[in-house]
């Protein structure tokens, strides 16, 4: 099953009203008529509507705000209960009384509700719901299908290319070790189809016993195609197999005299070792499961999930969800793990700290995401215990590095405010800088941080597009933030209606409360007088410059209506300014790398109407370089074998500046 197929609950859902299909886009209602009913009152009219069957139901904000997103067995039973008004906890309280409008979606089962309650809640990000707010892909290792030898390579993303996948794994690092031992025990390729077919002679990869060299034929398909089949045996979990195997290969070939070939067995057999050995806890008892432990402290929540595949550790990760301080751990874990699957496969078995009031109903949900047959549970003894309890202790401790650095963040941005006569913390930051060499491939880049530090999926990348002597950074700069804020205040803009069958509106972007400008006065006068074109004058504005001779630590920092100023050497909020414009200059950088990089192999001759492959080469085997053959006269260009005297002309007028061409 495809990762497309996990995203949609098996029957498609439908208004309660009749009205059919539902986008499930990030929704923004119209603002409510001030007569309108509000909260309980608006609930109990909602409910003499409802059907008594399974559906998902959204609550909105009088701003048009989305402000939660829940399921039900029975949509009429479960909303009733918001109508009532009493029994209801501080944070359920709030929300009706926040409610202006409500929208409703039946479903098949509630199994389908529970699958697309996690769709929504991620595309939307409800205030009130418990929210995963990591959504980084994790990496899995590919054998691929599509070729006649297979490669074994990382890979992130969908799954679009033919073969087999195997994970996921907790991070790169988990990958490229994994990787770095199967690529000694197995011997397979791991260099792309096109350096594969044009190789005359083994690698390096051969030489040092890495790789059986298919390329070259040193070994042949049956040969190889027996190497992947012990790869792919170990890698869902038959290792011990597959290590017999290679020792009978070894006896066998010791006992024949070949020692030369019993050495490459016995390489082999060190080399599955190390995989088996180098992830550290290997459950005995534990073939393929993911196992998720919840410790929750001063309001927060950190849930530490490990992934155990083919019987080993392939490493962990953990998460913070956002929620209200008056759920418990249990509550917070049932509404995290449905959220966690929406886009990813689920193993055979699933293990939980904590007892869940949706355990059954969530491993129908994974079964039917899986394709197979999911369990969910929480073990009680053995190893499976022991475990748990690591992971809890691996949770504890995460969360409490989180909360010293969440004060220490805290503390940081009030300082920042006090030096840039803030009057309220800034929540959100954002910096801005540019990158490019001499005008060409010019990138403006923007990261993003707040009280949990860099928000790196917020992070944005601007190719400039205007033509610019010289590298002009002030026109970037003005491109760069034009563009920005004029893109905020156009999705900061509702339409005063939704039109049935249109894409709704989305909520209200993220405003900075702060933004800094990697320059001096001249970069933050181009910044003011954006931001005055655009009329924005709400957001505070500073420009960071190097110190002389570009020393850290002697920066100026320059704000309208005051003169430039340096901040103590040793301050702490200096230290944290320095580390936001590095990672801009950082981000700003490699942005404009991938771009060049990519430039670099673009050739002008892909761009010549009726200039193909074969014809490029020949072009390219006569005048040795695409310069030379955009400097070739109008007769040279003749004599090449499969270049007409028409098509001549259309090159020689390409690289000429005549495109209307001579008669």
């Amino acid at each position: 099953m495809t990762d497309e197929d996990q995203k949609e609950p098996a029957e498609t859902p439908t208004d309660a009203s009749g009205a059919g299909p539902e986008n499930t886009s990030r929704h923004r209602k119209p603002a409510p008529a001030p007569d309108a009913p509000t909260g309980s009152t608006l609930i109990a009219e909602k409910v003499k509507q409802l059907p008594d069957s399974p559906g998902v139901y959204r609550m909105f904000g009088a701003d048009g705000e989305v402000l939660y997103v829940g399921k039900a067995r029975s949509l009429k039973k479960r909303v009733s209960n918001y109508a009532k008004l009493t029994g209801h906890s501080n944070r359920i309280a709030r929300m009706i009384a926040s409610t202006t409008a409500m929208e409703f979606i039946t479903t098949a089962t509630e199994t389908d509700a529970l699958l697309l309650e996690a769709n929504l809640i991620k595309r939307l990000k409800p205030r009130y719901n418990v929210l995963m707010r990591d959504d980084k892909s994790f990496p899995y290792i590919l054998l691929t299908g599509d070729h006649e030898f297979p490669q074994v390579i990382k890979h992130r993303g969908a799954r679009s290319r033919k073969g087999d996948y195997f994970g996921p794994f907790a991070n790169a690092g988990a990958v490229n070790a994994t990787l770095n031992a199967l690529q000694k025990a197995f011997l397979l390729r791991s260099c792309s189809d096109s350096v594969f077919e044009s190789r005359t002679r083994p690698c390096l990869l051969f030489q040092i016993k890495r790789c059986s060299a298919p390329c070259t034929g040193e070994i042949d398909a049956k040969g190889y195609e027996a190497l992947v089949a012990e790869a792919r045996d170990f890698l869902r979990g038959r290792s011990r197999k597959t290590q017999r195997e290679l020792v009978a290969n070894m006896e066998e070939a010791s006992r024949a005299l070949d020692f030369e070939r019993a050495a490459i067995y016995r390489d082999r057999i060190r080399a599955l070792t190390q995989v088996q050995q180098h992830q550290g806890i290997n459950p005995q008892t534990l073939t393929e499961a993911d196992l998720f432990a919840a410790y929750q402290e001063g309001g927060q929540t950190c849930i530490q999930v490990f992934f155990f595949r083919a019987g080993q550790n392939w490493g962990n990760r953990a998460y913070f969800p956002r929620h209200d301080r008056d759920l418990d751990a249990a509550e917070v874990l049932d509404a995290f793990l449905a959220q966690f699957y929406e886009d990813r496969l689920p193993p055979r078995l699933v293990l939980l700290s904590h007892d869940i009031a949706g355990r059954e109903l969530l491993a129908e949900a994974l079964t039917i995401i899986a394709g197979r047959k999911v369990a969910v549970g929480r073990p009680h003894r053995g190893e499976k215990r022991e475990l748990m309890e690591h992971a809890m202790t691996n949770a504890r401790e995460a969360l409490g590095r989180r909360l010293a650095e969440s004060s220490s963040q805290r503390k940081l941005l009030e300082g920042v405010a006090e030096a840039f006569d803030m009057a309220e913390t800034p929540q959100r930051i954002e910096v801005y800088d540019n990158s490019h060499i001499s005008g060409t491939h010019a990138v403006g880049g923007m990261v993003v941080a707040g009280p949990e530090g860099f928000i790196k999926s917020q992070y944005r990348k601007f190719n400039i597009k205007s033509e610019m002597e010289d590298g002009d950074d002030y026109a970037m700069m003005r491109e760069v933030l034009t563009r920005r804020f004029s893109r905020l205040l156009k999705d900061s803009q509702p339409r005063p209606e939704r039109v049935e069958g249109e894409d709704a509106p989305h909520t209200p972007p993220d405003w900075p409360d702060l933004i800094l400008i990697d320059g001096g006065a001249g970069q933050l006068k181009v910044a003011l007088e954006v931001l005055a074109e655009l009329g924005i004058d709400s957001v505070t504005t500073v420009g960071i410059a190097k110190g002389p001779e570009r020393d850290a630590g002697r920066e100026r920092f320059f704000m309208a209506g005051k003169q430039p100023f340096m901040m103590e050497p040793r301050n702490p909020v200096l230290y944290y300014l320095q580390r936001l414009r590095d990672e801009v200059h950082r981000y700003a950088i490699g942005s404009h790398r991938i771009r060049r990089t990519k430039a670099i192999g673009v050739n002008p001759l892909d761009e010549v109407p009726g200039v193909g492959p074969s014809r490029k080469r020949a072009l390219l085997q006569h005048f040795g370089s695409a310069k030379a053959v955009s400097r070739a006269g109008l007769s040279d260009l003749e004599t090449v074998e499969g270049i007409s005297a028409t098509l001549a002309r259309t090159i020689y007028d390409f690289f000429h500046g005549n495109p209307e061409g001579a008669t």
